[in-house]
């Protein structure tokens, strides 16, 4: 038991460590935030909240793996090497095609099941509710700008 523990401290520490160095996972949280957000608002039912989940576990999977790869890749050689920079770009390349595929899900259980316009309806009856989205909005840009910058000493 005690090996299982520290088997899942170990991964959750490198899923930390992964938002903390790599903007994309800091992209990709801030924009499951919103539309997990807007999936409650627009009140989706259940096998549409699924196939968010699956699709926004598979984004972050993909993202950890690419992250992998890179540092892998790193540890092996910082000199420029061209087969190095095909690995990089075949994992960054696997990691779009998802990210493409997930906004066509978004695409798919917003757009064209019209819960989108329904949130914003929702939303509209009650505009105080722009409110807290809008500081929501700004705290992610500020999010997305500065977490995971360098202090220097």
């Amino acid at each position: 038991m005690k090996h299982q523990l520290k088997s899942f401290k170990d991964a959750f520490k490198g899923i930390f460590s992964a938002f903390k160095a790599e903007s994309h996972m800091r992209f990709h949280l801030v924009a499951a935030v919103f539309v997990l957000l807007f999936a409650y608002i627009s009140e989706m039912n259940l096998s549409q909240w699924a196939i968010l989940l699956i699709t926004i576990g598979c984004v972050f999977s993909a993202e950890l793996i690419n992250t992998a790869i890179e540092n892998l890749c790193d540890l092996y050689s910082t000199e420029h090497n061209p087969l190095i920079g095909k690995i990089k770009d075949i994992a960054a390349g696997a990691v779009l095609i998802l990210a493409i595929f997930a906004a066509g899900v978004a695409l798919c259980l917003f757009i064209f099941t019209g819960r989108l316009y329904f949130a914003f309806i929702k939303l509209s009856a009650n505009p105080i509710y722009f409110l807290p989205i809008g500081i929501l909005g700004v705290l992610s840009l500020v999010f997305l700008i500065f977490a995971g910058r360098k202090t220097k000493k």
